[in-house]
């Protein structure tokens, strides 16, 4: 159950008493697609300056806008995994604004009448509180050029490449109470971007990035005026703005002062919120744009991009639980990344490839998983696959394979240990050729090295010792030469550990744990 706002506020002390900060997101996601909003123009990242730019985008006479069938798509398709209002009947408007990055003189943008209308999205925090965030709308919109400042020493250059990308811009309501808040809808509106297809996330490249509209009051006024801090392009820069921009507000109020509606940027070499060079007042003068019709489509058309999408977080996270037997927690470190889950069900269901879930595979995968009862799972295609232990699989996934991932910079996809090449190391520790230590050393000659690890394991003789008679008289000499701790084991049993650790070192872990402990457990007599 999601905690209403007035519940959860986490207030900041001042010199006056506690204050609340309030804040809304407005994310610009750039949609993927491989043209324009209203060109055919490519629209990938890099290339030369003004390569990618059509007789559309650089707003030459006579030259008009063609609506991307594509983007209207996927706009819809995020609106879907919002579960947001889908508006059958939506305008294009003419936003106007002077600068040298725009070449029309105006924007083509939705203002009154936009594609998506009201949703909401549930995310998780780090204290295990669940909240819910209110989603205003969503407008399609084409991106500006970009202006270069420092190409000349006395001219500005102008790249018109990503004059007329297409933009979905996500409004949230001012539902947001704090920045751990604010990093963690960020982070979720980002997983069902990318779950969804609909936005590659890369804020590093700029397809995501955020203003951030901050106010702070007393716990239970009417709301304060808000400062927007500008295309943030970082989650943990989100939370970091918050913070400071909360504090100079609080700062400037407890003074006598009183804040402006203005527009900032965060600068997080210094950690502070500098006002916009280009502040300006802008009067934009929305009007419907008289060459674009409005855009219609049908209820069936809606429904049908619906079968098709993907199993989105929140559902994939329940699944995990119910279907996988997962934890709360293991099932939402593995569902935050689409690429990560799938790694963790190939790994479990021993797939030969990812499980995609496009086209109808949704349906396909459910079915399957929930199938999963035995050690055998068939699949629609009649053959069988091998269920792993998904508790095992999840430990390995997140306490193996992601910390060193994250130790090394790495994402998923840059893995050197693959799917497959960690389902031979849990079957080799299943079936009893290797222990847990050694799948650990076999782990990494995997990560460094590559190969197969069933021809690793044979190659080096790593098999795991299940004949004891080879290591009973270095357990007979351990017995021998420790009488106390003997005595100690016997009085309580549970301190064989000690002799089981010892025989391990002795055969360089490659004695099988169990059968060592059973030996020990009988020559003690307990």
């Amino acid at each position: 159950m999601s905690a209403p706002a007035s519940t959860r506020s986490k207030l900041i002390k001042g010199m006056t008493g506690d204050w609340e900060v309030v804040i809304g997101l407005e994310v610009h996601a750039q949609v993927s697609s491989r043209a324009k909003l209203f060109s055919g123009a490519a629209t990938e990242f890099g290339g030369a300056p003004n390569s990618h730019v059509s007789l559309v985008d650089a707003a030459m006479p006579g030259m008009l806008p063609v609506i991307n069938k594509e983007c209207v798509a996927q706009a819809i398709r995020t609106g879907l995994g919002l579960n947001a209002k889908i508006n059958l009947k939506s305008v294009f408007d003419r936003k106007n604004y002077f600068y040298p990055d725009l070449p029309q003189g105006y924007q083509i943008s939705q203002y009154k009448e936009p594609i998506v209308g009201e949703g909401i999205v549930d995310v998780d925090l780090p204290d295990g509180e669940s909240v819910a965030i209110g989603v205003e709308r969503l407008h399609l919109e084409q991106d500006a050029g970009k202006s270069l400042h420092d190409q000349h020493p006395s001219m500005s250059y102008v790249d018109l490449n990503r004059s007329g990308v297409a933009l979905m811009e996500i409004v949230s309501k001012p539902d947001l109470r704090s920045s751990a808040e604010a990093m963690a809808y960020l982070a979720k509106l980002r997983a069902i971007l990318r779950y969804l297809g609909t936005c590659d996330g890369d804020m590093e490249k700029g397809s995501l990035r955020a203003d951030v509209n901050v106010s702070v009051r007393k716990p239970g006024a009417p709301l304060g005026t808000r400062c927007e801090i500008k295309n943030v392009n970082s989650i943990r820069f989100v939370g970091q703005a918050v913070e400071v921009e909360a504090r100079r507000q609080i700062e400037i109020i407890e003074d006598g002062g009183k804040i402006d509606q203005e527009t900032r940027l965060y600068d997080p070499n210094k950690n502070e919120t500098p006002l916009r060079s280009k502040e300006e007042a802008h009067d934009y003068r929305y009007f419907p744009d008289p060459d674009l019709l409005p855009l219609e489509f049908t209820q069936g058309y809606v429904d049908e991009l619906k079968s098709k999408l993907p199993e989105l977080p929140d559902d994939k996270q329940a699944r995990f639980i119910t279907a996988f037997g997962l934890s709360p927690y293991d099932a939402s470190v593995l569902v935050a990344e689409r690429e990560s889950a799938e790694f963790f069900e190939t790994v479990t269901l021993g797939l030969t490839t990812s499980p995609k879930t496009k086209s109808g595979g949704q349906a396909e995968l459910v079915a399957k998983v929930g199938m999963a009862v035995d050690s055998k799972v068939t699949r629609a295609d009649g053959r069988e696959d091998t269920k792993r232990d998904p508790k095992l699989a999840a430990n390995w996934v997140i306490n193996e394979l992601f910390c060193r991932l994250n130790k090394e910079g790495r994402d998923i996809a840059a893995s050197p240990v693959s799917a497959a090449q960690l389902g031979a190391i849990l079957d080799l520790m299943a079936d009893g050729t290797i222990s847990g230590k050694i799948a650990k050393d076999l782990f990494e000659i995997v990560w460094t090295e590559g190969g197969d690890p069933r021809d690793i394991v044979e190659a080096r003789g790593m098999k795991q010792v299940t004949d004891l008679g080879a290591i009973e008289k270095v357990v007979d000499e351990i017995i021998a030469q420790n009488p106390d701790k003997v005595e100690q084991a016997r009085a309580k049993p549970q301190l064989i550990g000690w002799f089981v650790g010892q025989a391990m070192k002795s055969s360089g872990g490659k004695a099988n744990p169990q059968a060592v402990n059973d030996l020990i457990k009988r020559k003690l007599g307990v």
